[in-house]
C-alpha cells in the first residue's frame, strides 16, 4: 500500500537493520552480547547494563496485547483519517520487550487486553513495511 502516510527514518544508523529485517517480513529485536538483555525499540548501547552496539535475534513473530488505545479521531496527520477507527497497541512479545503497533484484522471493538497476535508487515512504499498484528 502506497499512500501518504509518514514513512519512518530507516537511514538512522542504529535502526537500518531492523527496517531492512522488517522489508523482508522478520522481526528483530536487539539482544546484548554482554549481559543477555533484550530490546525493542533499537539503540546504540544495551539499555539495562550501556554495552555498546547490541546484536540482534529473530523474534518469534507473536505476542499479547498488554495495552491498547482506540484511535477514533485524526489529529495532527490527516493521512490516518481513513483508517479511522484503528488499535494503537502495546503488544508483548514472546522475547521480553513490549513494542508500540497497530492491531488490524479485526474490529476495533474485538481487540482486547491478553488477546494473541502474530505480526505481518504493511508495506508503506520505498522499499518500507512497517510491523503490524492481527489476532491468532
Amino acid at each position: 500500500m502506497i499512500d501518504d502516510r509518514p514513512l519512518p527514518d530507516t537511514q538512522v544508523e542504529h535502526d537500518t537493520t531492523f527496517w531492512e529485517a522488517a522489508a523482508e517480513g522478520r522481526l528483530l529485536v536487539q539482544e546484548c552480547g554482554s549481559c543477555g538483555h533484550r530490546q525493542l525499540y533499537p539503540g546504540p548501547v544495551c539499555r539495562a547494563c550501556h554495552a555498546e552496539a547490541p546484536g540482534w535475534i529473530d523474534a518469534e513473530g507473536t505476542g499479547e496485547v498488554h495495552s491498547y488505545t482506540e484511535i477514533r479521531r485524526a489529529t495532527e496527520h490527516r493521512a490516518f483519517e481513513p483508517a479511522i477507527p484503528y488499535v494503537v497497541a502495546s503488544v508483548e512479545l514472546p522475547e521480553g520487550p513490549r513494542m508500540l503497533t497497530n492491531v488490524v484484522g479485526c474490529d476495533v471493538e474485538d481487540v482486547e487486553v491478553g488477546m494473541p497476535v502474530v505480526v505481518e508487515f504493511e508495506p508503506l512504499g520505498e522499499g518500507v513495511a512497517i510491523p503490524v498484528f492481527r489476532p491468532r
